[in-house]
């Protein structure tokens, strides 16, 4: 205990050097922390983009739809199937969807176009659809209206009131075909949904389509993540042919594999800056190690040993190790919980190229305890592994050699 006392007493007779480490640290964590929140709050941007505005966390559907995506797949919704899925509890909500496409006409302008057919209050719990109305209203249960992107609405050059014209095929090669008047604009963050997407009250969807009682998709919305790959083996195992229970990441495994390999490339950003705090730490360290040679031959040549001594440089290097460790968690907290707030807007090029990949151009953070704990552990243990070099030198330092300087 006594030799803990003098170590950190000896680390505030170099004010300068032990700032100068325990800085090194300090900004490694800082550092580490900060790019670990911009790696995973990019992820969860593009997962958020996935499950919150379009897919879910799962889905059930007919078991050849995902493979052949046509209203000729879709499945007749009943009482069993739904009895099916509420007996998992921690199913939050479940939001009931008819999807095909068809050709979107005013006057003498013609676009394709995604046809959503959605329960209006269901489907505005799982993408909060009517906040994001920019112009006219929401659609109401057994309305027989549409709302429409505002960027098709542009290229179509209607506004709310307007009629438009949608023509297509529908269930078993029936003819599509109706006219509905422009309940309302959206504005999704997803600039490829704002271009391409009609939604329809679904009980018009099925009108339209011929598709009585009839749904492409059942989506289900859990807690997060975690909680769908726990429950999902179970519901596979429930819900059998002719459906088919789909998580996000089988319908989206492009994404999942953008993820890994983005990973793998942030690994070796990250131990790159790994290893120039490493060497900045052992710099500092070996720095202080030559410094004082003397010092520590004129206290092994009155008697202390090696060993003591070495026990004594190690456990300052710790000392200085978890000081910068502690300052760089408080300190990262505040700068990534700034940026968590206050995503970082991508302009110029590269916000068009974003959007034109269905991506928000922003720099998201994300604010999750182990962005924080991960990079702690990391640095202390380089810290630790720095620290083993003074032991070792010291203890193959002699008495003479020490003196001499």
């Amino acid at each position: 205990m006594k030799l803990l006392i003098i170590a950190w007493r000896n680390l505030w007779r170099n004010k300068r050097r032990t700032l100068i480490t325990v800085s090194s640290v300090f900004f490694g964590v800082v550092l580490c922390s900060l790019m670990g929140s911009m790696q995973e709050g990019s992820y969860n941007s593009l997962i958020k983009n996935v499950v919150d505005f379009y897919a879910g966390y799962m889905q059930v559907q007919h078991e050849e739809y995902w493979d052949d995506p046509n209203i000729n797949h879709s499945f007749e919704q009943n009482i069993e199937l739904l009895q099916q899925i509420e007996s998992e509890t921690q199913i939050t909500y479940v939001v009931p969807r008819l999807e095909s496409f068809t050709l979107v006409s005013s006057g003498e302008k013609t676009k394709g176009a995604m046809v959503m057919g959605i329960d209006p209050e269901k489907e505005t719990q799982l993408t909060a659809m009517a906040d994001k109305i920019t112009d006219g209203n929401y659609l109401l249960q057994d309305d027989k209206g549409i709302l429409i992107g505002y960027e098709l609405a542009a290229r179509l050059s209607v506004q709310p009131g307007d009629t438009l014209v949608l023509f297509g095929q529908g269930y078993h090669g029936v003819t599509a075909a109706g006219k509905y008047p422009i309940r309302g604009l959206f504005k999704l963050s997803n600039p490829v949904l704002n271009r391409q997407l009609v939604y329809l009250e679904i009980n018009a969807a099925r009108e339209l389509f011929m598709a009585d009682k009839r749904l492409t998709a059942l989506v289900l919305m859990v807690k997060d993540n975690h909680t769908m790959k726990k429950i999902l083996p179970a519901l596979k195992r429930k819900i059998t042919s002719p459906y088919r229970v789909m998580s996000w990441e089988e319908m989206f495994p492009t994404l999942i594999q953008q993820i890994e390999s983005d990973r793998s490339s942030a690994f070796v950003m990250k131990g790159i800056l790994y290893l120039v705090i490493m060497f900045g730490i052992f710099g500092t360290v070996m720095m202080m190690i030559s410094e004082r040679k003397r010092e520590f031959g004129v206290m092994m040549s009155i008697g202390m040993q090696k060993y003591t001594l070495a026990f004594m440089v190690f456990s300052e290097t710790l000392f200085m190790g978890m000081l910068g460790v502690c300052l760089g968690f408080l300190g990262s907290m505040p700068v990534v919980g700034y940026f968590f707030f206050h995503p970082i807007p991508i302009g110029g090029n590269a916000a068009e190229w974003m959007n034109n990949l269905g991506f928000e151009p922003f720099m998201y953070f994300a604010w999750d305890a182990k962005v924080f704990i991960n990079q702690v552990i990391v640095v202390f243990m380089i810290t630790v592994f720095v620290s083993i070099f003074p032991f070792i030198r010291i203890l193959r330092l002699t008495e003479m050699k020490a003196l001499k300087g």
